[in-house]
């Protein structure tokens, strides 16, 4: 009992700090979340759901909404489809395997407002690399500045994720995979399994738990990406790539609607709290 107490005590200043940190500025957010607050105002009055039913009108917000949940969605299916694909084939031992393991990561490492400035560089219309491309293949017609274009902008923001997020993917379902025995390969082997059979009875089932820890992880992230929209296209052109975190972002610091920003981050956080529950109840750690 003693060692008990003790480890409680240890852990204490930790629960203080993200207690005062993260926990707090929480409750807070979410008290606003039933209130008029703006930082312009000197009066905060309680309104019940009154922001809530506001949103209910709100174009721009189900427009946010639905361009967050389609992003995720596609992101993390590509991601780690992709993902996927590049830990099979860095775990193939082939000679300068190791050198492109490291290599690999290069663009996770990378800073987002560098990624961002370099695809803004790629996408210019004279002399970017997906416009001189464009123009090698015979449609040079179609050249633009592709964050500005209304067909082109999400596309390029999903560029952009899995072009940075990829890597993460192939590292870490690879490190799952080194984690299965050999000797389960073997077996199949013996028993005439080939090699689609061995992935999809052995290697997928031995990668599970990881997956669901990647895929949780990254849903929660890309769901709340702000940096990617707000340094490339700002929401736009025509709200075509606003999201959640942009517009919540715009609410607060544009309108100074405090309270309204808030009761929009209060639906976010319970749209991610049901994602993962529902998620993880039906993905639980294989029993050994």
């Amino acid at each position: 009992m003693g060692k008990t107490w003790t480890g409680y005590l240890l852990f204490l200043p930790t629960i203080l700090v993200l207690g005062i940190l993260i926990l707090l500025p929480i409750i807070e957010a979410m008290g606003w979340a039933f209130t008029d607050f703006n930082v312009l105002k000197d009066v905060t009055k309680y309104i019940g759901l009154g922001n809530f039913a506001a949103m209910n009108k709100d174009a721009t917000f189900w427009t946010a909404l639905f361009n967050s949940l389609l992003l995720t969605t596609v992101v993390i299916l590509l991601q780690y489809i992709l993902g996927l694909g590049l830990a099979v084939t860095l775990k193939q031992k082939v000679p300068g395997i190791g050198i492109f393991r490291s290599v690999v990561m290069a663009s996770w490492v990378i800073p987002v407002i560098s990624t961002v400035i370099m695809f803004r560089f790629m996408s210019q219309p004279d002399y970017g690399f997906f416009n001189i491309l464009l123009e090698k293949i015979g449609l040079g017609k179609y050249a633009t500045y592709w964050f500005g274009s209304l067909a082109g902008a999400l596309p390029m923001i999903i560029i952009m994720h899995l072009w940075r997020n990829i890597p993460f993917y192939g590292i870490g379902l690879l490190a799952a995979m080194q984690a299965i025995p050999n000797d389960y390969y073997e077996a199949a082997e013996i028993d005439g399994a080939s090699a689609w059979q061995k992935f999809l009875y052995i290697t997928f089932p031995g990668v599970r738990y990881m997956s669901m820890v990647i895929i949780t992880i990254h849903v929660i992230w890309t769901f709340n990406n702000f940096d990617f929209i707000f340094l490339s296209t700002g929401g736009g052109p025509v709200n075509v790539t606003q999201v959640l975190p942009v517009y919540i972002y715009i609410q607060s610091w544009h309108h100074f609607a405090m309270g309204y920003a808030s009761a929009i981050g209060l639906v976010m956080l319970l749209i991610l709290l049901v994602f993962s529950f529902i998620y993880m109840r039906f993905n639980k750690e294989p029993e050994v």
